[in-house]
């Protein structure tokens, strides 16, 4: 055990498919774990989200590195008992079917745990183990449905919006990473393990705990509480400000030559700034034309505002912040023709390429190695 891999010895076993499970996972293989990926015969369905290049997408790249892919079929005696075998080693099991599929399979947490009565198992589902919703299929974009997120991010007819981003997937990982990392500080003093159950509910629920306070306390989504506070398009780019204090709301007006709003007595707390935040707008919005984004966040940040250019993806990558603290790296991949960007898992050595944890494995590359251990 060391900083650098704190679970090294550890033995995962990860039914796991789609995101949330399999990033969960990863997070362990990333801190030294040795995370078997058991996989049907036709692969684990996050290889065919989006484009495919060759046995990979970028869902399975991202929700597999540094693990080891055992292709399976629950459906034969053989392949069963050599999961069995794996169970029995395994310090950790993942699973993320529908309540009442993996008792069906022969793995439920009951017989898992009579074979192995200190493994930690974890069960992710999108609704929870019961209740009317229990069966239903869910994936993020119905979770930011069903949680109020998209009520929450609405666009400028007032129509929900679902965020491209996999938020409630990603969110529910870290939580069932943070819970199994619990779980194996605790199991120390403990001679039996546990189930955690966790699903995609809970994630989203958590994610936007105080977002859902302020709505239950107000009775209403909460309305902005000052102004200017937002996107601005600009001569050229986008700007993004927030200006909370009254004496940076001073400052953003002089460098924008409206110096007059800045001393408009209508306007001198961010209650009443909120209350007149279109008139706000409407000025700030024309002033921001008059020079670039990179103009006015040269400008902003001199003078210890709030603000940052909009970027996509392509120039977040380029930044020259990014390279400084070593956020990404880029790695080579199966069936892909040139290196990819991976962030950094925070507080874990940087992924090196061509290194073991920087791989992501192909369906059922690792097959004959790991069976052969458990023979």
């Amino acid at each position: 055990m060391s900083y650098e891999a704190p679970y090294a010895g550890l033995r995962v076993v990860d039914l796991s498919q789609g995101i949330a499970g399999p990033y969960c996972a990863m997070l362990l293989a990333q801190y030294g774990a040795d995370v078997v990926k058991v996989e049907p015969p036709d692969g684990d369905w996050s290889r065919f989200l989006g484009v495919r290049y060759g046995d990979h997408t970028a869902f399975s790249v991202a929700g597999n590195l540094g693990k080891r892919s055992v292709v399976l079929d629950l459906k034969q005696a053989a392949d069963k008992t050599a999961l069995w075998r794996l169970v029995e080693r395994a310090d950790i099991f993942l699973e993320g079917f529908r309540p009442g599929v993996i008792d069906r399979l022969g793995f439920g947490y009951d017989g898992v745990a009579a074979v192995n009565p200190r493994i930690l198992y974890l069960s992710i589902s999108g609704f929870g183990q019961v209740g009317d919703l229990a069966e239903k299929p869910a994936m993020d974009p119905i979770l930011q449905a069903f949680s109020g997120f998209m009520k929450a991010n609405l666009d400028q007819e007032g129509r929900p919006v679902r965020t491209a981003p996999i938020i409630i997937d990603m969110a529910t990982a870290l939580y069932g990473f943070q819970a199994v990392s619990a779980a194996l500080f605790a199991r120390q003093s403990e001679t039996m393990g546990r189930r955690i159950d966790l699903n995609l509910m809970q994630g989203a629920a958590n994610l936007q705990g105080v977002r859902m306070m302020q709505t239950h306390l107000l009775g209403e989504q909460p309305p902005p509480n000052n102004a200017p506070n937002g996107a601005f398009h600009c001569k050229e780019g986008m700007i993004f400000v927030v200006v909370m204090r009254q004496d940076h709301y001073v400052k953003l007006c002089d460098i924008i030559g409206l110096s007059e709003l800045g001393t408009d007595p209508r306007f001198q707390t961010p209650m009443d700034r909120a209350n007149y935040r279109d008139e706000i707008n409407e000025r700030v919005t024309a002033a921001m034309l008059k020079k670039t984004a990179a103009e006015w966040t040269a400008l902003f940040t001199e003078a210890g505002l709030q603000n940052e250019q909009v970027l996509d993806y392509l120039e977040f990558l380029e930044h020259p912040q990014v390279a400084a603290t070593g956020l990404i790296s880029w790695l080579d991949q199966p069936g892909m023709e040139r290196p990819v960007p991976l962030p950094n898992p925070p507080g874990t050595p940087p992924l090196e390429p061509r290194g073991r944890l920087a791989h992501a494995p192909t369906t059922g590359e690792h097959t004959a190695e790991v069976l052969a251990e458990i023979a």
